[in-house]
């Protein structure tokens, strides 16, 4: 059709990959499918990625080989601009009336440039803020700068910049983005795949369940190390994903608690959905203290999708959604707290509290963070500024 706007969007990350970027960048394209031509821009999955969630829809979806590391993720330097450096051209390439940008900040440089090049609006959709994300890590100081002064100039060049909560919006604005030009819309999950009716996977015995990113900023081998306190339940722990953190989560998994944790590596988000829904708990965690209190981790969305409590460690915001939703345990970042709030959960497993529980858990997450209810709201953000166009044309 003739009225039909064309929205090209740069990903790294996009479906099957299971990650929060991929949910939310798919969620958004649903929204725009029924009035835009969409065009994705992004990476071959790893190998050995599950294929339940593959392209689908009107929009096209172009990917290309990027340089992953041993975990299959694109994770460092080296590895983001391996899709970087390309995605200028190919974005002069294929162009649109608007450019919808991901995380990280360099690939929000491209298309900045891009759309500078080719006089094209763009839409910068980062799920946190990654100066801050670097700063927690032990980067040297001129990359933490460097970063910094990068994602300035991308939330700058930017029409909007769409925040995934208010806590981020605040960062964003805090780091430079002009404060009328950042919209928040809200994280989600996709609650039709994420739902109390999925079959439960059959782990053999009680499990607690990790899914997604297992990185710095999360240090997982928090639960590892509780575990290995409750020798007297008879209780695993199964980690599904991948991260920079998992070799070391493996090493300590074998001298800490032989035989009682699993790695599963990536499964498709419906595997995922089955996992969680047979576990006794989800574990989420968020460090505190080193940049990343403001995240909201979408592994709890997942877990109360399907009814399962959330075992939280950690930063104040995450744990004021577990807690004033009543989805499950928010304990401190420590392995007496983390262990204690695991003999909780497992307690309610067995008397019967989970399942009674599951419904109002399930209902809150249809109400509050589906995905369609956030997709819509971040297309309401691209339809603006194509709006905004057709006026200033006019």
């Amino acid at each position: 059709m003739a009225n039909r706007r064309r929205v090209v969007m740069a990903t790294r990350l996009y479906t099957p990959e299971v990650t929060a970027a991929s949910f939310r960048m798919e969620a958004l394209v649903r929204a725009l499918e029924p009035e835009a031509d969409v065009t994705v821009l992004t990476t071959r999955p790893p190998s050995g990625s599950a294929s339940g969630a593959d392209d689908s829809g009107s929009a096209v979806v172009k990917r290309m080989p990027v340089l992953r590391d041993r975990s299959g993720a694109i994770r460092g330097y080296v590895q983001y601009l391996s899709f970087d450096v390309p995605l200028l051209f190919r974005l002069l390439v294929n162009r649109g009336d608007v450019i919808v940008a991901e995380a990280p900040p360099t690939t929000g440089l491209m298309a900045a440039l891009a759309g500078a090049i080719t006089r094209t609006p763009v839409v910068y959709y980062p799920g946190d803020v990654w100066s801050d994300a670097v700063a927690s890590t032990d980067a040297p100081r001129v990359v933490v700068a460097l970063m910094t002064a990068v994602e300035r100039f991308v939330l700058r060049r930017s029409q909007r910049s769409i925040a995934v909560s208010p806590e981020v919006a605040r960062r964003l604005e805090a780091v430079g983005a002009h404060p009328e030009r950042v919209i928040e819309v809200g994280n989600g999950i996709d609650t039709r795949v994420f739902h109390p009716e999925v079959a439960p996977a059959e782990g053999g015995k009680p499990y607690f369940v990790y899914t997604g990113t297992m990185s710095e900023w999360q240090q997982p081998e928090v639960f590892v190390r509780a575990l290995a306190q409750l020798a007297d339940l008879d209780v695993d722990i199964r980690f599904f994903g991948q991260g920079s953190v998992e070799p070391q989560l493996r090493r300590l998994a074998d001298a800490s608690a032989p035989g009682r944790v699993h790695f599963g590596g990536l499964v498709s988000p419906g595997e995922s959905a089955s996992w969680i829904r047979g576990a006794v708990g989800a574990l989420v965690s968020i460090v505190p203290g080193i940049g990343y209190d403001f995240a909201r981790p979408t592994k709890t969305y997942a877990a109360a999708a399907v009814g399962t409590p959330v075992l939280f460690a950690g930063a104040a915001t995450g744990a004021d959604v577990v807690r004033s939703a009543g989805l499950g345990v928010a304990s401190g970042f420590t392995v007496d707290e983390v262990a204690h709030g695991m003999r909780v959960l497992f307690a309610e497993h067995q008397d019967g509290t989970t399942e009674h529980e599951r419904p109002r858990r399930a209902r809150w997450a249809v109400d509050t963070v589906s995905w369609d209810t956030v997709g819509a709201r971040a297309a309401d953000v691209v339809r603006g500024v194509l709006q905004g166009m057709r006026d200033r044309r006019r």
